[in-house]
């Protein structure tokens, strides 16, 4: 009977072991080499194909699978900078499970890696004096609590008697209002550039752009014109009251600016354009507009152009060669050119990236409230 009980017990104690999921092989992902190179891993033993996709290379990089069943892929060296990246498993795509720093997107999961290099970048934290975001909600009767987040620079809460400039800065469709803390690096740019008294301290306004629930998350991009109305209602009925008391913030027209990426660009311009007695200072980075949506969304600016010179501080959009917005916003150009309505355009290198918005958030910082 003894013996029985023992064998029993035994047989228990194997399923038991053998039903214990296998012990992942420790390893880091990405691992940043000396000589910025790049070492991406992946633990996918029963997967038959694993890619690396990122924005650092064209196309997609095949990893290798090791006999512990991790994959791995190594690129560079790699340009510094903040990338997106993803890894494709048998055709589904997935952010990297050992990294922390994750894009915040609704339409796909990215991961971010950083190359530092050997001198800092713009975006690059650094010892200075480091402003304070917060994570603020308004309320909006129409569409909920609405989340916002807020930077304010290095000294605002030591002395309550300063008032500040203020940049409403919008995310790009499916992202979302962290995205340009966390992927754009807005927060360290501005603490850096404040540190080289090369921008203004300024209070940094970053809302959520879509106007959920009303329109649907799946709806488009962010400057199709029913999110366009839904928006400048909440906006100017809540968002700009919520700010005007909550922080100390000049409220003359020449100490706001508004600027976007994307769909969120598009915004910008239709909001700043559109409501001169608030904003002198607009810009767009790639912004998401139609061709015959022209005429339509910039009717003020259009039917006045003397006007609209008279009412802008700074008129400025930035856009990258290879950009999906590029030919539109090239027209776009072309228009105000044919209206003598003045602006300054900046057409860099690559495409419709978030390592582009950083170097236009870092032109146009310098240029504010100046």
């Amino acid at each position: 009977m003894t013996q029985k009980i023992f064998n029993l017990a035994f047989l228990f104690i194997c399923a038991s072991v053998l039903s214990q999921p296998k012990k992942q092989p420790e390893f880091i992902s990405p691992q940043v080499n000396i000589d910025n190179t790049v070492v991406f891993k992946l633990y996918a033993p029963n997967a038959n194909s694993v890619k690396l996709n990122s924005q650092i290379e064209n196309g997609s990089v095949d990893m290798v699978k090791d006999e512990s069943g991790v994959w791995s892929a190594t690129i560079g060296p790699v340009k510094p900078d903040m990338y997106p990246y993803a890894f494709n498993v048998d055709g589904i795509q997935l952010a990297d499970p050992k990294n922390t720093n994750i894009f915040p997107n609704e339409g796909f999961q990215n991961s971010l890696v950083e190359i530092t290099g050997n001198t800092p970048l713009v975006h690059t934290i650094q010892n200075v004096p480091h402003g304070t975001l917060s994570y603020r909600f308004y309320t909006s009767p129409e569409l909920g609590q609405r989340p916002v987040v807020v930077y304010t620079p290095p000294g605002y809460e030591s002395d309550t008697k300063i008032t500040y400039p203020v940049l409403y800065l919008l995310h790009g469709t499916t992202d979302t209002e962290e995205t340009w803390t966390k992927v754009g690096r807005a927060n360290s740019i501005l603490d850096n550039l404040i540190a080289q008294g090369k921008a203004k301290p300024m209070i940094i306004v970053m809302p959520y752009g879509r106007a959920y629930p009303t329109i649907n998350k799946s709806a488009g991009s962010l400057r199709n014109w029913d999110n366009l109305q839904e928006i400048k209602k909440d906006f100017l009925n809540h968002l700009f009251p919520f700010i005007n008391k909550n922080y100390r913030i000049k409220k003359d027209r020449n100490s706001h600016a508004i600027s976007g990426f994307s769909g969120g660009g598009g915004t910008s311009l239709y909001i700043g354009l559109n409501n001169p007695e608030i904003f002198s200072w607009v810009c767009g980075f790639a912004p998401g507009m139609l061709r015959e949506e022209f005429d339509r969304n910039n009717a003020p600016a259009f039917e006045n152009p003397n006007q609209t010179n008279k009412n802008l501080n700074l008129f400025w959009i930035g856009v990258g060669e290879k950009d999906i917005t590029y030919p539109v916003v090239k027209d776009y150009l072309k228009i105000l050119d044919s209206k003598r309505i003045k602006y300054e355009s900046y057409i860099s290198d690559g495409g419709h990236t978030w390592m582009n918005c950083k170097l236009y958030l870092s032109i146009i910082a310098q240029k504010l409230f100046k």
